[in-house]
């Protein structure tokens, strides 16, 4: 009789990953003007542990340029397809939207449009330019997409005027064909390199629980310095659905903490590290660091 090998027990989740639930006033009153405005947010496309926490204090991140992304990740819970959006109203409803919660800091990102020859840069530029023009005391990050290599494009994201510039690794080196298959990592470091040569505050994320070591986290980290980044998050990552890539382990807090001793150690101005941290999360912090 053969014998059957068994599948190894999915990783149980620990206490320390309990997230609030999203009620209370200033909950509704965000989803209330989302809703209102026909806009997305990747607190809702991406499953996010912290948009109870988030919108509860009065803030979203805001994601344009539609609801459906070119690439395929297999962390990401937003869906992937042939994008049918492309909205020249979108950054005027985004700005009205900032301006109507009475944002002081706000956090814009996107879905990747590898179809479109300008990466979206237009509606990027747009956006940032019309909700500092409603609203000029509000601060700004912009968390953007892959370019491709078309630095064009990428100068055009920037120069509209925001105070940060992120852009996710998403994950080390070795990983980047599982979890990431359609980007590269010399590329996205290169990104953040020209984006700091711009004359902008750069900062990434890192999920971690992906089977990456802590050499290779280091190595990551040495790598950013190297390429001018001023500000990493690191969280843990949590599996969407069935379908995207199961969690590895989960990351004790006393590691994210060991994490964030050794970033700032190798160089890196500011390092948000902890479970439930996300790219956005505090994101005000950063502005200034």
């Amino acid at each position: 009789m053969l014998e059957v090998e068994e599948k190894p027990a999915r990783a149980k989740r620990p206490d320390w990953l309990r997230v609030k639930l999203p009620i209370g006033e200033n909950y509704r009153k965000v989803r209330e003007v989302v809703d209102k405005n026909n806009l997305h947010t990747i607190c809702q496309s991406g499953n996010c542990p912290n948009m109870g926490e988030c919108w509860g204090e009065g803030t979203a991140t805001f994601m344009i340029l539609g609801n459906i992304c070119t690439r395929s990740c297999t962390f990401c819970a937003v869906a992937t397809g042939r994008p049918t959006e492309y909205d020249v109203e979108e950054p005027q409803r985004v700005a009205e939207a900032i301006k109507t919660m009475g944002v002081k800091h706000a956090v814009i990102t996107s879905v990747n449009r590898d179809e479109l020859k300008d990466k979206g840069a237009e509606v990027w530029y747009q956006t940032v330019v019309k909700t500092k023009e409603l609203s000029p005391s509000t601060t700004i990050e912009t968390l953007i997409p892959d370019t491709k290599s078309n630095w064009e494009a990428l100068y055009r994201m920037i120069s509209a005027g925001q105070e940060v510039v992120s852009h996710n690794m998403e994950t080390v080196e070795r990983l980047y064909r599982p979890v990431r298959p359609q980007a590269k990592y010399a590329r996205s470091l290169e990104q953040i390199r020209r984006t700091k040569e711009y004359g902008k505050r750069t900062k990434t994320g890192i999920m971690l629980g992906l089977s990456e070591t802590k050499e290779e986290v280091f190595k990551a980290m040495d790598d950013l310095v190297e390429n001018g980044c001023d500000i990493l998050t690191l969280g843990q990552y949590l599996q969407p659905t069935k379908m995207h890539h199961e969690v590895i382990e989960f990351i004790h807090p006393d590691l994210f903490e060991l994490y964030k001793e050794e970033g700032l150690k190798r160089g890196l101005k500011y390092v948000e590290s902890g479970p439930l941290v996300r790219s956005s999360y505090h994101s005000e912090r950063h502005v200034n660091v």
